[in-house]
């Protein structure tokens, strides 16, 4: 359960230091497993965000000068203090945005990773000659951009905040986290926790709403803004960052297939359409597999298999250790999901498993949903075609395997997708034909340190988890030394 209640830095942090904000806003933030306030949170806004990139420009004046192994042992010491604390952080998370605890504990150890995983990265910024004769050197040099800012998404505050720092900061650059409206208290807890390792002004924290976030985007003093979230939040920043014409690093939404082929085992199968689902935290994740495509000689099969694989997820008070599937992040959003699970019925899906809010009376006050599967969906269905961010999944029957990659490739997104066959040859030939950033051969939902993760079409710009991520961070310059003589 949840030991301490909020962190007590509940303001904004830039430049080192504390500070209420200018506008003297404060707003709750709240547990959504059981709809209660939790803190009241400092809210930035235009003038704040002027001032934290003021002062993170004085810190990069000076941090990109830091030595690169420098730098690399200060993130070390970050991803220390981040294992050190990891059970508190997660019990934070699972209070502010619903997830269950022991997921919530997985999720420092990926942020921890990510920290040690950049550290050991500096290295590899390196520039290239190119031959010109003996009379010349010309040389590229890789450098810092400046000040980044990245706006976070709420379904893995913590791991986004601590792991999506690691690469500015490598890279030599001051970073501004903005962490999710609805769940900011475990992105303040770790301000809290490495102020004093980070050099002031390095890494700040502004909670806030829409009005932080565009004044990031279009700040002139910010050279890079990166965001987790939907893809109209995606389509905002970038129009935003336009006016300064600064690059942008977007991870969005998805409404990604799992394909089945049928020499695929219908046990094993059925295990990915759930895995791939991501009930735990109760399918909030961009990259789950919403869609299934289970050819039509294993369907049936398949599908018997779904009610009892889903039946091990049960929503749960997210901070209990024994919790297998958690809360929607607010009212808006539960009451979203619950209309598409009506449009779903209306349109003529099949439910073969839950489609409703559980009974359980411990549960009455949270925004619970159970598992819920639709079978005999069609393409042209609204849970086929766009992104529920809810525990509601969408199983589809194909015969035609040209006609089924249409269907899969005929929506905006292009994230993740999963294939599951024994044939190598279909695999193949399937993998080079779904529009995804992304793609799984006989796995599903595992990401991979060094893998570069990144979307297709709206789903996305640019690749993360990788040497390109930190690259991305940086900015190219060619230096020509003429060796004739002035």
């Amino acid at each position: 359960m949840l030991d301490k209640p909020a962190p007590a830095g509940r303001s904004l942090y830039y430049g080192g230091e504390w500070r209420h904000p200018i506008s003297g806003r404060y707003a709750a933030t709240s547990n959504p497993g059981l709809d209660e306030p939790i803190a009241e949170v400092a809210e930035a806004g235009a003038s704040d965000v002027d001032a934290a990139v003021k002062s993170a420009r004085q810190a990069f004046l000076s941090w990109r000068g830091v030595a690169p192994l420098e730098r690399a042992r200060l993130l070390k010491e970050v991803a220390a203090i981040v294992r050190a604390n990891a059970r508190e952080l997660a019990a934070l998370d699972a209070a502010n945005c619903g997830n269950p605890v022991r997921e919530m504990l997985g999720d420092a150890t990926i942020a921890a990773a990510q920290l040690d995983y950049f550290a050991g990265l500096v290295t590899e910024m390196k520039g290239e000659t190119i031959p010109m004769g003996p009379d010349v050197i010309n040389m590229t040099l890789r450098q810092p951009l400046g000040v980044v800012a990245r706006i976070l998404a709420f379904n893995h505050p913590f791991m986004f905040c601590a792991g999506k720092i690691a690469a500015p900061l490598a890279a030599g650059n001051a970073v501004i986290v903005k962490p999710p409206e609805q769940a900011p208290l475990s992105s303040l807890r770790l301000a809290e926790l490495v102020q004093d390792i980070l050099p002031r002004g390095v890494f700040s924290v502004l909670p806030g709403g829409r009005e932080a976030g565009a004044a990031l985007a279009s700040h002139p003093g910010v050279d890079k803004i990166a965001i987790i979230g939907s893809v109209g939040a995606g389509r905002a920043v970038m129009k935003a960052a336009s006016d300064t014409i600064k690059p942008v690093l977007l991870e969005l939404g998805g409404k990604n297939a799992l394909i089945a082929f049928p020499d695929a085992d219908p046990a094993t199968v059925a295990s990915a359409v759930i895995g791939g689902m991501n009930f735990t935290w109760c399918g909030q994740s961009c990259g789950s597999t919403s869609r299934a495509f289970i050819h039509r000689d294993i369907y049936e099969d398949v599908l018997s298999r779904l009610p009892s694989l889903a039946g091990h997820y049960v929503p749960g008070l997210p901070t209990d250790d024994r919790t297998t599937m958690g809360a929607i992040i607010s009212r808006q959003q539960h009451a979203r999901v619950l209309e598409y699970i009506a449009s779903a019925k209306e349109q003529g899906a099949r439910l073969i498993t839950g489609g409703a809010a559980p009974t359980d009376p411990a549960l009455t006050k949270g925004f619970y949903v159970e598992p819920t599967i639709f079978a005999d969906v069609t393409p042209t269905m609204r849970i086929a075609r766009e992104e529920i961010f809810g525990p509601v999944l969408a199983v589809l029957p194909w015969d035609d395997e040209t006609k089924m990659l249409g269907q899969v490739n005929d929506v905006e997104y292009g994230l993740t997708c999963s294939i599951w066959t024994n044939d190598l040859r279909k695999a193949h030939r399937t993998a080079h034909a779904v529009e995804a950033g992304f793609v799984w051969v006989n796995e599903v939902s595992k990401h991979f340190l060094g893998a570069p993760f990144g979307g297709w079409k709206q789903s996305g710009l640019g690749r993360e988890e990788c040497l390109g991520e930190l690259l991305a961070f940086t900015q190219e310059k060619n230096v020509h030394v003429s060796l004739r003589g002035g």
